[in-house]
């Protein structure tokens, strides 16, 4: 045997290849234009459940208001004075009748104000981000249309008539651009609805969802670098 040891470091798991996906592109009517290729990095991996979990954890707590409040013993109203001699009267020696032990009192250890956000890397919310896309598209749940210029007024009527049109059932999220203030005011009284900014995206309105519809300018595709 010989007497020289290599030292390896952890060995990288095999991660296996992006599926290649491709979601069918259908105008506002339901009409069909032709197949589009979804990016595969972003629509094709294998979702990370481990960062999905943590990464929709920590953007919960975010959301939640940390405003509950209690009063300490020195923020209780009254209770300046002894409430009787320190000594003579045979029972334990009190300074405050707003102590945490009497009636009235303050709180001891109670909650006060407070943030509950957690730190996350802005990889981990990107991965995040693409394994609940690709869980989607795995499962077939996301629909492409080409715009909705055909809307010029908002209307509620109109955005059921597209869904329908569309096939889509249950809760759908609807990513807009900054241009299409018409389907976000049609869209909005439709209480199975989510309607979201494409730069807000994030992987917890995805699976809280059924379907995710995107348009041509909504759509994620992968940046170029140089």
């Amino acid at each position: 045997m010989s007497d020289v040891f290599t030292l390896r470091g952890p060995v990288k798991k095999d991660r296996p290849e992006p599926a290649k996906r491709s979601v069918e592109r259908k105008s506002i009517d339901g009409k069909a234009l032709g197949k589009v290729a979804l990016e595969p990095t972003m629509f094709g991996i294998e979702p990370n459940m481990a960062v999905l979990h943590q990464v929709i954890k920590a953007q919960l707590a975010a959301k939640r208001a940390g405003t509950q409040s209690t009063k300490t013993r020195k923020e209780v109203r009254g209770g300046g004075k002894k409430p009787f001699n320190q000594k003579g009267t045979g029972g334990a020696r009190q300074g405050t009748i707003r102590a945490p032990h009497y009636p009235g009192g303050g709180i001891a250890l109670g909650p006060k104000p407070r943030k509950y956000d957690q730190k996350t890397p802005k990889k981990m919310i990107r991965l995040a981000l693409y394994s609940a896309l690709s869980d989607r598209a795995q499962l077939e749940r996301v629909a492409l249309i080409d715009n909705f210029e055909k809307w010029a007024l908002p209307k509620t009527k109109d955005a059921v008539s597209a869904l329908s049109a569309l096939g889509l059932e249950g809760k759908v999220l609807v990513v807009l651009s900054r241009d299409d203030a018409v389907a976000f005011h049609s869209f909005k009284n439709l209480p199975h609805i989510k309607t979201v900014d494409a730069g807000e995206l994030n992987a917890y309105d995805i699976l809280e969802n059924d379907w995710i519809l995107f348009t041509d300018s909504t759509l994620p595709v992968a940046k170029e670098t140089n």
